[in-house]
């Protein structure tokens, strides 16, 4: 595995290797690497010839109250995960090397931008967008893996990628999951013993409403309560948002079908938490 800081010089590696039409799979992170991560560069690995892994914690994405510069780093350990997992590129730019000291565009994809994730953090997904954007036009053709577990951000993405053409193809890839079903995050590293335990409560929640789903309850607002009875049986969950919606369009569903989708938000001390399922599968627990 090669160790870029340089985009030209990653540019430069890549266009070398598509003389020989070898195809590009695109990992982008924020680091602090976890299991969650390491399946995407594995999926990479088994559909493409070459695979990039990209660490950059975009500022551009985090408000002034967010936790940007607390976010956890160990580049070290991430180099070492990456390589295991069949990175052939590790790419690891600077935020000079990323953005001018000002950064005078933005990419804002309206109306799903706005709802859920886009109403607590309000600038998030520009910030995702722009800089998902110049990471893309930096590799150029290839397929790009994300994580289910942010399912609105993977359809802000996708939106953008039909609406301005980019020639890359979008793969989500399943939520990658702790023994007791907490999603894999790095701020999970936030948690405290006592709060970890109380953020099983969680996918606990899931479960819960996926019993309910299979015995035949189809009312969204049944199965919301469910969610947020369970949730509010710890005092250490601060609700953000317990929502179903038609998991493509994002419109809220009232009744649920094939296509809904149920999109959970949490604050735990200092991590706030998100996980979703589909509603008639359930999670991959």
């Amino acid at each position: 595995m090669k160790t870029i800081i340089a985009h030209k010089e990653l540019q430069d590696s890549l266009d070398d290797l598509r003389v020989g039409k070898s195809s590009i799979g695109l990992v982008p992170t924020m680091g602090y690497l976890h299991e969650g991560h390491l399946s995407l560069i594995k999926r990479a690995k088994l559909e493409n010839d070459i695979v990039v892994t990209t660490i950059f914690v975009n500022p551009l994405q985090f408000s002034a109250t967010e936790d940007l510069d607390t976010y956890p780093k160990d580049i070290e350990k991430d180099t070492l995960l990456a390589c295991e997992a069949g990175a052939d590129f590790l790419f690891i730019p600077s935020q000079q090397e990323m953005f001018c000291d000002d950064v005078l565009t933005s990419i804002s994809i309206a109306e799903i931008s706005s709802i859920l994730e886009g109403v607590s953090r309000p600038t998030h997904f520009a910030g995702v967008a722009t800089v998902v954007a110049k990471l893309f036009n930096i590799v150029g053709v290839c397929s790009a893996y994300f994580g289910e577990k942010d399912w609105q951000q993977l359809h802000v993405i996708k939106r953008m990628i039909t609406d301005l053409s980019y020639r890359v193809e979008i793969k989500g890839c399943p939520i990658v999951r702790d023994a007791d079903g907490l999603a894999l995050s790095s701020r999970n590293m936030y948690l405290t013993e006592g709060q970890r335990k109380e953020a099983s409560n969680i996918p606990r929640s899931l479960l819960k409403a996926y019993d309910l789903i299979k015995s035949g309850e189809r009312n969204s607002t049944a199965v919301k309560q469910l969610i947020i009875a369970q949730l509010e049986k710890s005092t250490e969950i601060g609700i953000d948002y317990v929502e179903l919606v038609n998991g493509e369009t994002f419109k809220v569903a009232d009744r649920i079908d094939d296509e809904t989708r149920v999109l959970i938000a949490v604050k735990i001390g200092k991590a706030r938490l998100i996980d979703n399922m589909s509603a008639l599968n359930g999670p991959n627990i």
